[in-house]
Order: C-alpha cells, then structure tokens, then sequence
C-alpha cells in the first residue's frame, strides 16, 4: 500500500490521495510526474537563476499548477509553488526537507502546504507553496532579516539570535507574541538538526496590517544530511547563528534560561508549555519518521539526532 507524499496518509495503489491533491487545488483530479528528471531540474535552475527571484543554495523552479492538466509547469516569474530537486551531493534532500517541514507542522508551527512529487526519473522533488503570493498573483510585503537588519547575502552569517531579537522588537506589531513564535521555533531547528537557519531564512510578512514572523519555510535536518556522509554527530555545528557566542555545545540553559528568559522574556509557564509540546509530538514525530520516504539509514541517523538533542534539554524522545 502506498503512503501519499503530501499527507502521509494510506492511499492504497494510488501515487496521492484525494486529500493531498484536494490541498493542491480543489479541481485537480490527478497529478502527473513532474515532466522532468533530477538533472534536467538542476540544470533549469541554473539557466532561469537570473530571472527568478527566488533563490539560495539548493537548486529552486518557480511553479504553476495546471491543475485542469494535472501538472506543475516551470515559469521564470510569477510560480505559485517552489520545487526543489535532489541535490548532486547530498542525497534525499527533498524527503529530509518533505519530513521536517511535516514535522513542524506537527508540533503547531505554522508551515504552508507542502510535499513531494514525483518526477521522470522516478525520484522525488520537494514542493512548497508560496505564503508570499496571494489571488491573482499579487504580492504580500515580504523581508527578509538580512534586508531588515542591514546584512547581504553575502553577510547572513555574520550575525547572532539576539540580534534576531532586536528585529522582532523593532518591527512586528505584536513582539511578544513573535517571541514566542521564534523561541519555538528555534528549539525545534535545535532538535532536528538545522543548522543552516541564517538571516535569509527569518522573515517578517505583513498581513491585515500586522507585521509577524512568516511561516516556516526551508527547515531541513542538514545534521542528518552531514550523517549520510559519515559525518560525526559531535563534530556538527548547532546553529546558524550563534546564541550565547557559541555554535555547538549548546545547552538547555543556554536555549531556556539565556535565550528564553533573559532575552525573550518569556514567562516560566509558557517556556514550560512549548517544552511539553516538543515531548508530546515526540510520540508522533517516531512515526512520521518512519512513514516517511527517506531511506531506512537516514531514518536511523533522525533518530538518533532526536534522542540526543531531546537529551539536552532535558525531555525524554518517547517511543
């Protein structure tokens, strides 16, 4: 029995359920291959860089579903959903990024719709739909913290989480309520293992006039990636980002005294809520994981990250 790629769901002899592709569109019945193989992608990337305005290290096509043909067409401006290929060095990036954004989800962080297709070649592409686009096409406000807090491209790096701080202050409408948004949403990167959340991938979105955190987007377990290549656990950065001037050997005092209390100002009962959250999805989370369409090895490698990052803060990765 198949497993749909989008909801995760039973869906016997077909590629999707009816639920997963209903996500998609309301009018698509079916969804064909995307009419592309993993190279053929990466090269269209490549070509059509210039003309995009998306872009970063992974290989990314701007996308619109036909959803009478059934099918995800390349455009250069104007996509409604990002697909991203397989990497040519890191295997199984789209299933990592497919899992970890479900993940997310999971444990109540607000992530857009998004999942796999399949392609010519038989392997998988990661699509997400963009938060950032709205009926007929127009634009919602959209920026960065690499724009917001006066960095490049070139400098996203160059930064700390408490100058991310500085930017809820500064521009959201509401900054407690972000506050408590980012924390979460840091101690989950924490626990899977993305350590690549640089300023480029914070972002504040304007909606009904409230200036806010945009929803996730490009969470990944690159620890589980950098595992794959016989990486050691203990030899990978934590963070992107350094919090309390350090990027590996983070501690629970480091994430909830340091970051939460002193610089967050987050009330006990609330940090204590999100910690409970994380130990409640865990459950969940084990299944997911291995439900998903990653390889059993890389599934393995999950796990394990799981259970030491729960470890350090002091939850148990409940079976």
């Amino acid at each position: 029995m198949n497993r749909c790629p989008i909801t995760y769901e039973p869906c016997g002899e077909a590629l999707y359920s009816q639920t997963g592709l209903r996500s998609l569109s309301p009018n698509i019945k079916y969804l064909h291959d995307f009419p592309y193989d993993a190279e053929q992608q990466r090269r269209e990337a490549v070509i059509r860089s210039a003309k995009m305005s998306i872009q970063g290290v992974q290989p990314k096509l701007s996308v619109l579903l036909n959803a009478r043909a059934g099918l995800f067409e390349i455009v250069d401006r104007g996509g409604r959903f990002i697909i991203k290929p397989q990497h040519s060095l890191f295997p199984n990036l789209p299933e990592n990024e497919g899992l970890t954004m479900q993940l997310a989800g999971l444990c109540g962080i607000d992530a857009p719709l998004s999942g796999l297709i399949r392609c010519t070649d038989g392997t998988w592409s990661y699509f997400i739909r963009r938060f950032d686009r709205v009926r007929h096409n127009s634009k919602v406000p959209l920026e960065d913290f690499t724009q917001l807090g006066g960095f490049s491209r070139d400098t996203k790096y160059n930064s700390s989480m408490e100058n991310v701080v500085k930017v809820l202050d500064k521009f959201c409408t509401f900054p407690i309520i972000e506050k408590v948004k980012l924390f979460k949403r840091s101690l989950f990167n924490f626990l899977v293992g993305n350590e690549d959340m640089h300023l480029k991938n914070f972002s504040l979105i304007t909606r009904d006039g409230k200036i806010e955190l945009a929803p996730a987007y490009d969470f990944l377990s690159s620890t589980v990636a950098f595992l794959a290549l016989d990486k050691r656990l203990e030899t990978i950065e934590e963070i992107a980002l350094p919090l309390h001037g350090k990027k590996r050997n983070l501690t629970r005092k480091d994430w909830v005294t340091y970051f939460g209390k002193e610089h967050l100002f987050i009330p006990d009962k609330i940090i204590n809520q999100v910690l409970e959250d994380f130990s409640e999805a865990s459950i969940v989370w084990r299944t997911r994981i291995e439900q998903s369409f990653l390889p059993q090895e890389h599934k393995e490698h999950y796990h394990e990250l799981l259970a030491a990052r729960f470890a350090t803060l002091a939850l148990r990765y409940q079976d």
